[in-house]
């Protein structure tokens, strides 16, 4: 199961929270709501008992009655009884039809389905003699504007959950708003390798405003130290460029000496191999050099692909003749896609020339060509030495090359040819991939768009392993 994002997660925790917390209050003003009524009505009978004393009055000759002991206010009824608990005057509930002897004090009755709170006084009335008073309300109705409370609570509360769910996923994705800002910005950097990006978070100075300004400050940083690597790169290869010309045009006036001996003209050839390995290498990184800073040049134009491949492939036919491996060549004619001409034949260059040079004595390589779909899909296999697992993931990496001493062959590249290909692709808008197995050999298949002016989302490529 994937997952929950944290926001959801804290939105999940807050809302969980804010109805624990909803649950615990309604239940404690509830229990001390139903207190609180029944407090207040017994207090208000008991002074209503109590004050019927001025109501009642002996004139001598009848028990005058005040007309207050006949209304009913708050659902209080009074009435006045003799001593032998005839009924004097007042009012009784309709609903109560209980028997209840008089009794000093304050009762509870239970009649049907209603419950009652019952007050009896004994009062002494000048000239007349005992007279009882009884208050009489009922509890359950008393009781009834809490339940209706109560039903009213229990409707609006899933409204109240919605409601918290709502507010605090949207104070948690405001909250996280600069964290997404942030994250945006690093994957913006991470996917177009773009280092002067910033996140340039704006507003309140806390924690995450801070952090999101270390990481710019650090951006600055690292910029500037890349910057200044690409700079002393570019700088480095410009100036050694000239020293090894002067060394390969020396090599070469030297060999021109029919006076050499064997062992000098030795020397020379291997001064001048070396020369023009490093000549290669400075070529490779000026050119890598400029792609990082944008300055290397893509000029794309409609070229017959199919062409370009047999021609590249033929012009390391004699290299491969020299250690006896054949070229297998599997290419579909007319082919015509958008394509930077030169780039184009440096990548099946370094393609083809790195399976030569880890080929087998004796052995083969295959350059293939195919249309698939919108895209061109081309590959180079061989049977020669192969490549670790562990190896492959750095292989794109500049001057990384594998360890000689599994391998048994003498690396004679610089370490750059495979970045410089991984380039070239993905300037074109395609794809590169690498499967190889020690001892058995490798495959370095790439796509390539046929249409440099078609949405790269809308690029299909092939269903070929790349």
């Amino acid at each position: 199961m994937k997952k929950l994002p944290l926001k959801w997660k804290l939105t999940i925790l807050y809302t969980a929270f804010m109805t624990i917390l909803t649950v615990v209050m309604l239940g404690v003003l509830l229990s001390l709501s139903s207190s609180e009524i029944l407090s207040s009505v017994e207090q208000e009978m008991e002074e209503k008992v109590f004050g019927v004393s001025e109501d009642i009055q002996w004139t001598g000759k009848r028990l005058q009655l005040d007309r207050d002991l006949y209304e009913v206010e708050n659902g209080i009824y009074l009435s006045a009884y003799n001593e032998n608990g005839s009924l004097l005057g007042g009012r009784i509930p309709y609903e109560f039809t209980e028997d209840v002897p008089l009794e000093e004090g304050l009762r509870k009755i239970s009649a049907g389905d209603i419950q009652w709170d019952i007050r009896d006084t004994a009062l002494e009335v000048p000239g007349y003699g005992t007279v009882w008073v009884r208050g009489i309300t009922s509890i359950t109705d008393a009781e009834s504007s809490l339940r209706i409370t109560v039903r009213f609570s229990l409707v609006l509360f899933p409204l109240m959950v919605a409601l918290a769910a709502v507010l605090g996923y949207l104070f948690v994705r405001r909250a996280f708003r600069p964290v997404a800002q942030l994250t945006a910005t690093a994957r913006e950097i991470y996917e177009k390798e773009d280092l002067s990006k910033r996140i340039g978070l704006t507003g309140e100075k806390n924690e995450i405003y801070v952090m999101a300004e270390t990481f710019d400050m650090m951006l600055d940083k690292l910029e500037a130290s890349f910057e200044k690597e690409k700079r002393f790169t570019s700088d480095a290869s410009h100036e050694l460029r000239t020293p090894v010309t002067v060394i390969l045009s020396q090599c070469d006036y030297l060999l021109e000496d029919r006076e050499l001996s064997e062992e000098e003209r030795s020397a020379v050839e291997a001064i001048r191999r070396k020369a023009r390995s490093m000549s290669k290498m400075i070529s490779q990184l000026l050119f890598l050099s400029r792609a990082d800073q944008g300055r290397q040049a893509v000029h794309k134009e409609l070229l017959d692909l199919s062409l370009i491949t047999e021609m590249a492939a033929e012009e390391q036919e004699a290299m491969a003749t020299e250690k006896n491996i054949s070229i297998v060549r599997d290419i579909e004619e007319g082919i015509e896609g958008y394509v930077d001409e030169t780039l184009f034949i440096r990548l099946w260059m370094n393609l083809i020339g790195n399976a030569i040079s880890y080929g087998k004595e004796g052995g083969w390589l295959k350059v293939s060509l195919k249309k698939e779909k919108n895209t061109v899909f081309g590959a180079v296999e061989d049977n020669g030495i192969g490549i670790s697992q562990e190896q492959l993931p750095h292989i794109w990496e500049r001057f990384y090359q594998a360890d000689t001493s599994r391998t048994g062959k003498e690396n004679t590249g610089s370490g750059l040819g495979l970045p410089m290909v991984k380039w070239i692709v993905e300037t074109h808008g395609g794809k590169i991939s690498v499967r190889s197995t020690p001892g058995a050999g490798s495959r370095f298949a790439f796509y390539l768009p046929l249409d440099p002016t078609a949405d790269p989302a809308a690029v299909t490529f092939g269903e070929k392993e790349v």
